[in-house]
């Protein structure tokens, strides 16, 4: 009986394994079949091209901390405060790029699906603030081809 278990364990865990793989190569390739749940459906396609086909002040956000990290330890108060008045500027424009995005989104989902469903405005924001090319799934489209 230990040895069903045992072959049963192993192969719960190559088919878990295999799952694992099927789901990478989706994320890289886009194929809805084998999406994590989060990024399935016509309307998280949407919102992924939409996010993809814009630009986003947020993407920039983490390459602007690094900058304002390293001119941080310049032991200059003037550059200090002004890199710090930047960097609020910066964040300030994330947050309207990022209302502005939530209410594009909004009016989009509601002419194409008929009303934005719960999460897809809050997915739509986290995609935006991620560097494009460490986005999953993968963009799709270029810059300025938007979703029909």
């Amino acid at each position: 009986m230990p040895n069903d278990r045992k072959a049963a364990r192993e192969a719960n865990r190559l088919a878990r394994r295999e799952a694992q793989i099927k789901m990478r190569q989706a994320l890289e390739t886009g194929d809805e079949r084998h999406l994590p749940f989060r990024d399935k459906g016509p309307n998280r396609r949407y919102i992924r091209d939409y996010v993809d086909a814009r630009w986003n002040i947020a993407e920039f956000l983490m390459f602007a901390a690094l900058i304002f990290v390293f001119l941080s330890f310049i032991p200059n108060l003037t550059l200090q405060g002004y890199v710090m008045l930047a960097f609020w500027i910066i964040i300030v424009a994330v947050v309207v790029d990022s209302i502005v995005l939530r209410r594009k989104l909004r009016k989009r989902l509601t002419d194409k699906f008929g009303g934005a469903a719960q999460g897809d405005l809050w997915y739509g924001i986290t995609r935006a603030m991620q560097i494009r090319r460490l986005r999953l799934p993968k963009p799709l489209v270029g810059r300025g081809q938007y979703p029909a």
